[in-house]
């Protein structure tokens, strides 16, 4: 099962490292609103993918993007719950919330040939980065065994997407 953790393209990685006192690296709970706000902000591109994509493909990685998110989003609630963290809001989170709102204001302007271009690219940009993110940033900082677990277990998913992505983006140049 592909469950990805954590999304948004250019601000996650620069969020993750920048948006945070120098030097400091996010806490458990930043991490847990992190992923959630992550994975809601690709959930929603997802969603605009799918019902403006106008390439079949397209659609149905959008669909896929909407499925594996929620189903990460059900695991860190969940896991946060169990662990009583509270997911504490953060410049990572607020810059990646910003960030989604815009994407989607882009895509919202775009159809047919070039929305599906540029949601494909940002696809492509934002796994490639929240896998920098997850690698050099999430994992080294989660104190939590279950939290850092759950990180490990759904980076895969995250290589899984870029791939599929990367085909789709050299498809739809072709």
């Amino acid at each position: 099962m592909k469950l990805p953790v954590i999304v948004l393209a250019g601000a996650l990685s620069f969020a993750a490292t920048s948006a945070l006192p120098q030097g400091a690296a996010p806490n458990d709970a930043q991490i847990a609103h992190i992923v959630v706000t992550a994975n809601q902000v690709d959930i929603d591109a997802g969603k605009l993918a799918e019902s403006k994509a106008s390439n079949k493909d397209v659609k149905a990685f959008g669909k896929q993007m909407v499925t594996d998110h929620s189903g990460v989003n059900q695991q860190a609630v969940a896991l946060a719950t169990k662990l009583k963290v509270k997911p504490e809001d953060n410049p990572t989170s607020q810059s990646l919330k910003a960030g989604g709102a815009d994407n989607v204001q882009k895509l919202k302007a775009l159809s047919g040939a070039a929305f599906d271009k540029a949601y494909v690219d940002h696809e492509v940009a934002y796994h490639q980065q929240v896998l920098d993110a997850i690698d050099k940033v999430l994992i080294p900082s989660a104190k939590n065994e279950e939290l850092k677990g759950l990180i490990v277990k759904v980076r895969p998913a995250f290589v899984a997407h870029l791939e599929h992505a990367k085909m789709m983006q050299s498809a739809l140049k072709g």
